[in-house]
């Protein structure tokens, strides 16, 4: 498992990344928070990302909030803060796991692995998510030609909807396509 380990505490990253070592795994970069955690993750390409951090600030929830829009990882964020407000926003930037008060290296793995469940988890529903928006977005588009195909057609919902059917077997094309070329036409026509 490639671990980028970031500190944003005024103590030495040490305690971390010793127990990381002590439970087995091996940190393949560490750094401060000072740099540009999008092109850090890019170029280091971990599996998950550790934070070490007194209390999450605006900058450090801002990086995740990029790195979990762009690149999504599992993000481990060890913390002294306990404020639910900060937690939620931590949770919100894409912390998978929040973990308060203290490292413990026996813990470790179970952390990292309910991390790594986690996110892939909610990388599933959102995968999930778009399919569906994408499905209800597409509906409406076949819709609204069906619609503009009745009123020049002067037909019926279902003659033409047969209609569309046939014309998107007939070109081994989806209905959604026929369907955009409908309204593509119908705007042309009408601009």
């Amino acid at each position: 498992m490639r671990i980028l380990l970031i500190n944003d505490t005024a103590r030495k990253v040490g305690r971390l990344s010793e127990a990381l070592r002590d439970a087995g795994f091996e940190v393949f970069d560490e750094s401060g928070l000072s740099i540009d955690l999008p092109v850090r993750v890019q170029s280091c390409k971990p599996d998950v990302i550790l934070i070490d951090s007194d209390s999450p600030g605006r900058d450090v929830l801002e990086q995740l909030c990029l790195v979990s829009r762009d690149q999504p990882k599992p993000i481990v964020m060890f913390t002294d803060e306990q404020d639910p407000v900060i937690m939620r926003q931590a949770i919100q930037a894409g912390v998978s796991a929040y973990i308060v008060e203290g490292i413990n290296s026996t813990r470790l793995k179970a952390i990292l692995d309910v991390a790594q469940a986690r996110f892939e988890t909610d990388q599933q529903l959102r995968a999930e998510l778009q399919a569906r928006e994408q499905q209800l977005n597409e509906r409406k588009r076949i819709e609204k030609a069906k619609g503009l195909l009745m009123t020049m057609k002067q037909c019926s919902e279902p003659e033409a909807y047969t209609l569309m059917r046939r014309q998107a077997m007939a070109r081994q094309q989806k209905l959604i396509q026929v369907a955009e070329q409908i309204i593509a036409m119908h705007e042309m026509l009408n601009d």
